[in-house]
């Protein structure tokens, strides 16, 4: 994800791409020599010539990777998960308060056209139902599914969601690894709303769907190729609207609003805070498909 976060910066006009930093020190001067900056495999190195940093590592080096940079006085946008667990995202929250600067998680699926539209269409929803799946990639593979993926569509459950979370109920399998491959998960939410969310990363076709239904309209949502459906009744009648919102980039969506925050005009889309409950929600989903795995197998 690196690579494709530091093109991004380097096409825009009001940034400057500072440095690429990789522990394969080989990698990062190809892709450095690429934008024209310099390239470290030491990310201390960046300390001093670096207002920002965006950190794409492994989940479990996120907190010591964010809490360095913000330590330093640096923005920081992190991938999403924000962390491995709760202790660790307070830990970078708290920082980030402390030294007064930008926490933003990649959930970089808030960024999506397709979703953005259908959000701004929802005022109360009721049934929200999500479908994530993927082929299985060594990229991603050093957490579960719900980590993995899930995560993606909690994140948005979230988002669009009024009230807190009331119940979650989860099942989960192994396949391909020794962690859950393949998972559902029921999260009732106070006022009423239900989301039914199912991830795999063992399909072989990728499918990245939502439904989100309320009184008024049911919208379905292909978030892979930007295509909308709204159905609602008018009159007595059936009426149906499509929308297309394909070729989006919702990587350099994510970009702008972190750069954008930066400067002060508008807040993080996904904060520190918004990381950290997409996280809990995920833990917990892992938590309850782990115990059924003990009781079944």
């Amino acid at each position: 994800m690196g690579r494709y976060h530091a093109a991004k910066l380097a096409a825009r006009s009001d940034c400057k791409l500072a440095a690429v930093v990789d522990l394969d020190h080989a990698r990062a001067e190809a892709l450095a020599a690429k934008h024209g900056c310099p390239s470290f495999a030491d990310y201390k190195a960046v300390f001093g010539i670096a207002d920002a940093a965006v950190i794409s590592v492994p989940t479990e080096r996120h907190h010591e990777v964010a809490s360095a940079c913000l330590e330093a006085g640096l923005h920081v946008l992190v991938e999403k998960p924000i962390a491995v667990d709760l202790r660790e995202a307070e830990s970078l929250i708290r920082l980030s308060k402390k030294k007064g600067v930008i926490l933003q998680v990649g959930h970089v699926e808030r960024h999506n056209a397709a979703f953005r539209a259908l959000a701004g269409r929802m005022q109360r929803p009721l049934f929200i139902d999500a479908e994530r799946l993927s082929g299985f990639k060594q990229r991603g593979a050093d957490v579960d599914v719900v980590l993995d993926l899930m995560i993606h569509d909690l994140d948005l459950s979230l988002a669009l969601a009024k009230g807190e979370v009331a119940d979650v109920s989860a099942c989960g399998f192994r396949v391909l690894t020794r962690d859950i491959d393949i998972a559902n998960a029921r999260i009732e939410f106070a006022d009423g709303c239900v989301a039914s969310l199912s991830a795999s990363r063992v399909s072989q076709a990728p499918v990245r769907k939502l439904r989100v239904f309320q009184t008024d309209v049911y919208v379905s949502a292909d978030l892979q190729t930007g295509k909308l459906r709204y159905v609602k009744q008018t009159g007595g009648a059936i009426e149906e609207l499509e929308e297309n919102h394909a070729g989006g980039d919702a990587l350099a969506a994510q970009v702008e609003a972190f750069v954008t925050s930066i400067s002060g005009k508008i807040p993080a889309n996904v904060d520190g805070e918004g990381g950290r409950k997409a996280l809990a929600l995920a833990l917990e989903v892992g938590r309850l498909v782990r115990e059924r795995l003990k009781r079944f197998g």
